[in-house]
């Protein structure tokens, strides 16, 4: 299952979305939020669509089927515990949500990839966490950087993410860079930075399965 962060039509359904949902872990949290975007205003809920469905060809192609979150960028939600329970429904053999981040740090860039930590339950344990891994070693390998702000060598244990926690498939969150970094989000703007992106979650989603 794919998960592209975040919806077009978030922004103008401000009650929609900051309405309370369950969060897992006995917390809640917004629904869902607007996401972030570059300095020049593209938008990561356009990038992160964008990306998935280039992901999704790519596996569709070598066979997989493919279950998406939402089926276009101009909708609301869903909400976050919706979305883990999409994936959780279809059985997915692995979920990967797909962001791009918004720091303001000086000089913060690069991609990280989130897990469910401590896990709630037996596929947020190794399953994930080898997710994860492969996710982190197939973006390094196709030349993306880790981020140097945030986790630790491109990975980031996470306890406060709903669509993580309230997965019982195996998940990962992959930010794929920080939006606000000039280099990174020029690369996030054009078709083929995306195309980068895409390949790079592709054959990770690919080889974990294979695996």
């Amino acid at each position: 299952m794919l998960d592209p962060g975040h919806n077009g039509g978030n922004g103008s359904h401000p009650a929609e979305i900051n309405r309370q949902v369950p969060a897992g872990r006995g917390q809640t949290k917004p629904c869902n939020t607007t996401g972030t975007a570059t300095n020049a205003g593209y938008p990561e809920h356009a990038f992160t669509f964008d990306v998935a469905q280039r992901v999704g060809k790519a596996l569709t192609y070598k066979g997989i089927r493919v279950v998406y979150t939402r089926q276009d960028d101009t909708g609301v939600g869903p909400c976050v515990d919706r979305r883990a329970a999409i994936g959780n429904e279809a059985a997915a053999a692995a979920v990967v949500s797909i962001h791009a981040d918004g720091s303001e740090a000086a000089g913060a860039n690069g991609f990280h990839v989130a897990y469910s930590s401590p896990p709630l339950n037996a596929a947020q344990g190794e399953p994930s966490t080898r997710l994860a891994r492969t996710l982190r070693d197939t973006m390094r390998e196709s030349g993306f950087g880790p981020a140097n702000y945030i986790g630790a060598n491109g990975l980031s244990a996470r306890a406060d993410l709903a669509g993580l926690n309230l997965s019982t498939r195996p998940a990962a969150l992959v930010e794929c860079g920080n939006m606000r970094n000039a280099a990174e989000a020029a690369r996030m703007t054009s078709a083929a930075g995306r195309q980068q992106y895409a390949a790079a979650i592709a054959a990770a989603i690919e080889a974990y399965l294979a695996a």
